[in-house]
């Protein structure tokens, strides 16, 4: 591949309240993301393969605003939301409203490449998800 571009980020907001530990921990993992995305690159990986494989990464880890690490809503649950985009075949594909499923942009992938949606929510999602479970490992609910 070439001329190719990588940026990872941790989300919108940082807390100038974090202690030092926590920033360090939080840049370690977005470096570590931003070397597993170079490596995939560098191996000829599609950028949809990797936008996929580093925010499975992010979603897997408790510090970050996303899958594991989600904000809890007003009544102390989980609901997620991911999407995905492909430029180079105008397509996409999203979910919201997610509380079970582990990575919340595989599900998304699969609702772009597996399905005639663009987006699904909550129980059209989670439905989903559940006729996709030999492709994508769902949490027990």
């Amino acid at each position: 591949m070439v001329g190719w571009a990588i940026a990872v980020h941790g989300g919108a907001v940082v807390d100038p309240n974090l202690p030092t530990e926590r920033q360090e921990q939080a840049k370690q993992l977005l470096t570590r993301c931003l070397n597993l995305g170079i490596s995939a690159l560098r191996s000829s990986a599609s950028a949809i393969d990797v936008v996929e494989l580093v925010v499975r990464e992010l979603e897997t880890d408790p510090r970050f605003n996303s899958g594991r690490g989600s904000a809890l809503t007003e009544k102390g649950t989980v609901e997620m939301e991911a999407s995905i985009m492909d430029g180079v075949g105008r397509r996409c594909g999203a979910v919201s409203g997610l509380t079970t499923v582990k990575n919340p942009v595989s599900l998304a992938r699969l609702v772009m490449d597996q399905s005639p949606h663009s987006y699904l929510a909550f129980s059209g999602a989670e439905d989903f998800a559940k006729q996709m479970v030999t492709t994508l490992f769902c949490l027990s609910t």
